[in-house]
């Protein structure tokens, strides 16, 4: 299987068994953690864009922005309760509760905040808060999640009116997994009036078929795949029949920074800029 689906494969896996659960593992709030270990990239963006990076000792192998946060060899999709213990870590971020990783470090009297995939920008904006009031830096996240809410505010505005939503189709890989209008990604879309083509699947991460997409003929392609999996417009329009697809056909093929495209922290504003700047080059 290729590594970007195996990945995709298990965030959605984990995606589904946390379904319905909030952030219920929260650590006592007595103590100020000064040993903060990050099991989760958007966790590890959150706690910096916060002013809490100071704190933090150790963060899992695919967290790697900032580029000065203190990366391991932690993995947050196949955790290790023992190694996480070996940090000495007085608050653990995950996003995953990948078998049952939080139950065990509890048994170790390990304080864990649990800080699933957002939905919407609302658990966005609840994470932020949540880990500014876990960590003392309740001024801060409040700072953080208003200027995150004025700046998408101001995104918005600049925007075309149209009389329908324009549809897109949101590359995850290669072998077409993309995302429905139902996902955090498809939220943000949404504030710039885009619909995705995958809407009719019964999964939020529905593995299409290159047929369907050309077939469903998307006014703009976004390529979340771009690092990964080298695609890029080129790549695109010398697939098979994809030449006559409205948004190849058009130019409407945007390359987009994977890590930027696969996490609800602070730089989901850097996302809907990137989208927005797309949609307004659609002739209204």
């Amino acid at each position: 299987m290729h590594r970007r689906t195996s990945l995709i494969a298990t965030l959605v896996a984990a995606t589904l068994a946390l379904t319905g659960c909030g952030s219920t593992a929260k650590p006592a709030e007595s103590k100020t953690p000064q040993r903060i270990v990050s099991l989760s990239p958007t966790g590890t963006e959150m706690l910096y864009a916060i002013g809490a990076g100071k704190q933090v000792t150790a963060v899992d192998d695919q967290s790697n922005h900032p580029a000065d946060a203190p990366k391991s060899d932690l993995s947050g999709f196949k955790p290790n309760a023992e190694a996480i213990a070996g940090r000495n870590p007085d608050l653990v971020v995950v996003s995953y509760d990948t078998d049952n990783i939080v139950g065990q470090l509890k048994q170790l009297k390990i304080p864990v905040y649990l800080a699933p995939a957002a939905k919407t920008l609302d658990d966005t904006y609840r994470e932020l808060t949540d880990l500014g009031r876990l960590t003392g830096h309740d001024k801060e996240a409040t700072a953080v999640v208003t200027r995150m809410k004025s700046d998408i505010e101001a995104v918005k505005t600049r925007l075309p009116q149209r009389s329908k939503p324009l549809t897109y189709y949101w590359e995850l890989d290669p072998t077409y997994y993309s995302t429905t209008s139902r996902t955090f990604v498809g939220s943000v879309l949404a504030l710039a009036g885009l619909t995705s083509i995958a809407d009719s699947a019964a999964d939020d991460y529905p593995q299409l078929s290159a047929e369907s997409v050309i077939k469903a003929n998307p006014d703009l392609i976004f390529l979340a795949d771009t690092k990964c999996c080298q695609q890029s417009p080129a790549t695109v329009r010398a697939r098979p029949g994809w030449a006559d697809v409205t948004a190849v056909k058009n130019d409407r093929v945007y390359n987009l920074d994977d890590d930027i495209a696969s996490r609800w922290g602070p730089r989901t504003v850097d996302l809907l800029r990137a989208v927005a700047d797309a949609v307004a080059k659609v002739p209204a």
